[in-house]
């Protein structure tokens, strides 16, 4: 079976030549981002930071880049994205850069070119919303939060 690509075009930014996104494999749903960086920088416990890519991206009307973490790096080090999934909307044309922040308890150091996040390509949906005076009703209802514990 085929894969459904699109063609977006990608443009480097900033004065540090870094690699740009690609699947590491075949069947990676994600791009992985690399941090574009003239020096190492050292993230300390509960502080965020925006490290940027070195690119700028086009991404087509109907689609999102969604920013996600890189699972290894979460798991060893607590390394995340606090507004996980970013979003990188089609009509964007900046750099495009990944808010870290270090959920662990040490210091964690990103080197130049180090992989850092990951980038997919997600179609997305506009929604006219329609004000009413009630909703259908459903089983759930109003539960919320752990209504169903």
């Amino acid at each position: 079976m085929g894969l459904n690509k699109i063609r977006i075009a990608v443009k480097r930014m900033g004065g540090i030549a870094t690699e740009l996104p690609r699947y590491m494999t075949e069947g990676a749903a994600g791009m992985d981002l690399h941090a574009a960086l003239e020096n190492s920088i050292s993230i300390d416990p509960g502080a965020t930071t925006l490290v940027p890519c070195g690119f700028a991206i086009a991404i087509p009307r109907g689609y999102e880049g969604q920013v996600r973490p890189r699972s290894g790096l979460a798991l060893k080090h607590g390394l995340s994205i606090p507004n996980a999934p970013g979003t990188i909307d089609s009509d964007y044309r900046g750099e495009v850069g990944v808010i870290l922040i270090n959920l662990g308890r040490e210091t964690i150091v990103i080197e130049p070119q180090q992989r850092i996040a990951q980038l997919v390509i997600c179609p997305v949906a506009h929604a006219g919303l329609v004000e009413v005076e009630d909703l259908d009703e459903t089983v759930r209802g109003e539960g919320g939060f752990g209504h169903t514990a």
